[in-house]
């Protein structure tokens, strides 16, 4: 892509270098992760060609093709202005921890992501649905606390650990500072890892007046469409943004939607924060 197409896509709000990352990589084995990029908001997917539409619906789609359920998504991104609460399917909880990219997240951060997984894992322990994790490129922030859990929390060798994200997301951990902190650094501890805070609670509390919608439901609300022609997508794209836009508050069906020591304070505001390259 030339350097003027490239800051066109900028212009119009596409995040720097997203298009150089595959949407999606595969899940991790033994563990219930998955790590992809950003998807992006029908505005800012209405800019892209056919081929590089890549929105939550397109998640959810790109997830079923590999025989998996998505359950709980991480958004990681120190931005809300990619996708809103609102544009988040039903089917699955929320949950935004905002870092900021280049940094070596803190230990209160990194214990936020812990408790996120913790309570998803005792809350569907009877299912197989994935933890999707993201940040902009879904690579280095993301790289970083999936394998940090794996080394704190399940206790892997952090060279495996590495090999099994770097393999299953299709692309390479690149921040060396984040590198050098998995391989030297120290263990982060884990005490108050299952504990929750008293808003966390009351959040979920609201989550289970309203429980994630049953596959048949998933089905009869988002119809496969493998089979239809790619010239179709922005269309289902569209469809699928307008049901979203449709559904009830978001505190009825996102559990832990906002965590972290640094919480975004956006009020009417799509974004407080530009978004940082990773």
């Amino acid at each position: 892509m030339s350097d003027q197409k490239k800051k066109k896509k900028k212009k119009r709000g596409i995040p720097d270098r997203w298009l150089d990352y595959c949407p999606v990589g595969r899940r991790i084995p033994g563990t219930r992760f998955i790590a992809f990029k950003v998807p992006l908001k029908a505005s800012l997917n209405s800019v892209l060609p056919e081929s590089d539409l890549f929105g939550l619906w397109d998640l959810l789609d790109s997830v079923r093709r590999q025989n998996q359920d998505l359950g709980l998504i991480i958004d990681l991104t120190f931005t809300s202005r990619y996708y809103a609460l609102t544009d988040v399917p039903q089917s699955c909880s929320y949950v935004k921890i905002p870092i900021e990219g280049h940094r070596v997240p803190s230990d209160a951060t990194v214990l936020s992501f812990k408790r996120a997984v913790r309570w998803f894992l005792r809350e569907n322990r009877d299912n197989d649905q994935l933890i999707g994790v993201h940040c902009t490129h879904g690579l280095n922030r993301t790289g970083y606390l999936v394998c940090r859990y794996l080394i704190d929390v399940d206790g892997l060798d952090a060279a495996v650990a590495l090999q099994l994200f770097n393999s299953c997301r299709g692309h390479h951990i690149e921040r060396q500072n984040y590198l050098d902190d998995l391989q030297r650094g120290a263990k982060r501890s884990n005490p108050g890892i299952d504990e929750t805070e008293e808003k966390e609670e009351a959040v979920r509390g609201l989550a289970v007046e309203r429980p994630p919608l049953s596959a048949k439901e998933r089905r009869q609300d988002d119809p496969a469409a493998e089979n239809q022609p790619a010239g179709n997508r922005r269309h289902r794209c569209q469809a699928r943004h307008k049901r979203a836009q449709m559904a009830p508050s978001c505190s009825s069906f996102t559990p832990l939607h906002h965590l972290g020591p640094a919480p975004l304070d956006i009020g009417n505001k799509q974004s407080e924060a530009p978004p940082p390259s990773i």
